[in-house]
């Protein structure tokens, strides 16, 4: 039987979990539905989720079909854990989107449909709550072409709406036909030549196998209506997640290749890897290399997921899911023996930080540690411990993240504590070219070592590249190592103590000292160089290099959307313009009107505060990460150190020039 992964998608409240539990009841896997208010549900495992009714971690779950099985991955809906939904990406073979039929197209929907689109994932469109009062049919639909902006293609019709009655029947109609002939040129001409009916499309076969070729290259996007609830339009779902999306492929007979999504700890305090693999098969026993340090590691047990639980097993094959024990150092991100599909951020990263506070009886170094493991699970969520200051602090999406960092830390640390106020994360660009070089042994240069290096601006996103333009054979690649690991150590704090994510460093001069010994001796760390030389003296040469080059601050903005009532236009635009916001278009809509604009991030939580107020409760806002712009409002804000402080030479050197062996 084939395998197919699939991941369910949403906006919060849209009543994805409910639909994860309704296909494993009617696959058979479960006997009674799981409701997310009892807190019952399969995937909602942890306490804080069960309590709050919204899923924070990804879960997995397998059901059967006639022809393939289904291992089911239910990922979070709120935006503060939007990172969970990135690390699944990257092992699905399809999706389905869930659209509330009341609340229609949110914010987190756009995001993700957007982001479905652009790693080409096939994708099917669930439109969930019809039985809702308030549900909408036609109108959703419209407002999904509208705002989504992708091809549709309707596979029934919804009737009955906003009652206990409402079902779907499904028929691919004119509808179907019209969006399915934009994209298939045999089609259209079979429709203009008469082969095909408008009135009645579906009866020939050519139309539903061409629906199920441009879904599985995801090129259309077919729309279902129903409701987990009451099993409306469930059916058909099934139908069409069986036979529209694609089979999950690879060779089982080829190296093993797998990728890890997601880590999380056992009983006895061992790590877990949820992995996919690609190509190949793993096996209990086998010693697998992983990550990019190239460490190695034996398999010591494996777990597949089989009718809603997971199974122990000898070996997982190309396609199938599993659970992996025994590789210590694995982390959220790594490859498993060959890489697989290309890793990369599909998401904005965190634009948030704030200083954990530990209560009373939290033991400081209990509370690093446990913020350590937490960063394993999640890796973007950014641990930084300021020892001069003795903090710590994450970096978060949003509020309620902090909720769940508390509560985990609670529940599974036993540990208490509190929280500062947010703040907003900023990153430094380089403004222009900046170069610095130290010599070994002159110039007050108390390092055995000699480091050139230049800096120069990158694209956004481009990340940091090091380059050489000095002879790699001109002395140990352990030193080049060593200034390369440094080099991207250091741009974690610049000038101004924010993280510098894009430039290119070259390094223009090497230099050191070789091993050598008095005779008759051990060998001489005090005549020889070392790697802590070269750990030493790179930050002050960056440092300097940055100085030279000028760093600019930029600030987190995000693209919002405002809809209001017009005659509140007057009363909001100002406002808008205090907050530092930039409105770039206006849409009228009858009695409504849509703004859309760029608004600085750390002015967002009080625009959401004022909204209310200025438009009489009626204002809905949206809001997503957009871009980096450079801060041109008040002071430059500085982010404290915590590191030596290379800015200081006398500080820096005082800290770091004790020599010590390698």
């Amino acid at each position: 039987m084939h395998l197919l992964n699939l991941g369910i998608l949403a906006h919060v409240d849209a009543g994805k979990t409910s639909l994860t539990e309704r296909l494993l009841h009617t696959a058979g896997v479960t006997d009674e539905l799981g409701s997310v208010d009892a807190g019952s549900t399969r995937t909602d495992t942890l306490a804080l989720e069960r309590r709050r009714g919204i899923t924070i971690k990804a879960a997995v779950v397998s059901f059967p079909l006639d022809t393939v099985t289904v291992n089911l991955i239910d990922t979070p809906g709120h935006p503060d854990f939007i990172a969970e939904v990135e690390r699944v990406l990257g092992v699905l073979d399809g999706a389905v989107l869930v659209v509330s039929a009341v609340e229609g197209v949110q914010a987190q929907t756009r995001v993700l449909m957007r982001t479905l689109r652009r790693l080409r994932i096939p994708t099917l469109v669930f439109v969930n709550k019809i039985d809702r009062r308030g549900a909408r049919g036609g109108a959703v639909l419209a407002e999904m072409t509208r705002r989504l902006a992708v091809p549709l293609v309707p596979a029934g019709t919804a009737h009955g709406l906003g009652t206990r009655d409402a079902r779907f029947v499904q028929r691919l109609g004119p509808a179907a036909l019209d969006a399915l002939a934009d994209h298939d040129d045999d089609l259209l001409a079979a429709y203009v030549a008469g082969r095909l009916r408008d009135d009645r499309p579906d009866d020939d076969g050519r139309l539903l196998r061409s629906l199920a070729d441009r879904t599985r290259r995801a090129l259309v996007h077919p729309v279902y209506f129903g409701s987990a609830l009451t099993r409306a339009g469930v059916d058909e779902l099934v139908t069409g997640i069986e036979r529209l999306l694609p089979a999950a492929g690879g060779d089982p007979d080829g190296p093993p290749s797998a990728a890890v999504f997601k880590v999380e700890r056992g009983p006895a305090g061992e790590k877990v890897a949820y992995a996919r693999v690609f190509t190949g098969t793993l096996r209990v026993r086998d010693r697998i290399p992983f990550g990019d340090a190239g460490e190695e590691g034996r398999i010591t047990a494996l777990a597949v997921f089989d009718r809603g639980a997971d199974a122990p097993r000898e070996s997982a094959g190309a396609g199938s899911i599993a659970k992996v024990w025994g590789l210590g150092g694995i982390r959220v991100g790594d490859a498993l023996g060959v890489p697989g599909r290309p890793r990369g951020h599909h998401f904005a990263p965190p634009t948030l930080e704030t200083v954990v506070v530990p209560g009373p009886g939290t033991d400081r170094r209990s509370l690093h540690l446990a913020l350590t493991q937490l960063a394993e699970q999640d890796p973007l969520i950014g641990v930084r411990h300021d020892e001069v200051r003795g903090e710590t602090s994450v970096s978060l999406y949003g509020e309620v993240q902090k909720e769940v960092v508390e509560a985990a830390l609670a529940e599974d640390y036993g540990l208490a504590v509190t929280f500062r106020e947010t703040t907003t994360l900023c990153v430094e660009r380089p403004v222009g070219t900046g170069e610095a070089v130290e010599f070994n042994k002159t110039d007050g240069n108390p390092f055995l070592a000699t480091v050139g290096l230049r800096v120069e601006p990158a694209p956004p996103g481009a990340g940091v590249a090091f380059r050489l333009e000095v002879e790699l054979g001109s002395m140990p690649y352990a030193f080049f190592k060593a200034v390369e690991d440094t080099v991207r150590e250091t741009l974690g704090q610049g000038l101004h103590g924010w993280p510098i994510p894009d430039c290119t460093v070259t390094m223009t001069h090497s230099g050191y000292s070789p091993r050598q010994s008095h005779a008759h001796q051990r060998f001489d760390k005090s005549m020889s160089s070392t790697g802590h030389d070269f750990r030493g003296l790179t930050p002050l040469v960056l440092t300097e290099a940055l100085r030279r080059a000028g760093t600019r601050v930029h600030e987190p903005v995000h693209r919002f959307r405002v809809e209001a009532p017009a005659d509140t236009l007057g009363v909001l635009l100002p406002v808008l313009t205090r907050l530092g916001a930039v409105p770039a278009a206006t849409e009228a809509r009858g009695p409504a009107c849509v703004l859309e604009g760029a608004v600085p991030a750390a002015r967002i939580h009080e625009l959401e505060q004022r909204l209310p107020g200025l438009t009489r409760g009626e204002g809905e806002l949206e809001t997503a990460f957009d871009h980096y712009a450079p801060v041109t409002r008040g002071p430059v804000p500085e982010r404290p150190r915590t590191d030596h402080n290379p800015l200081d030479r006398k500080e820096y050197l005082l800290h770091v020039t004790r020599r010590t062996g390698d």
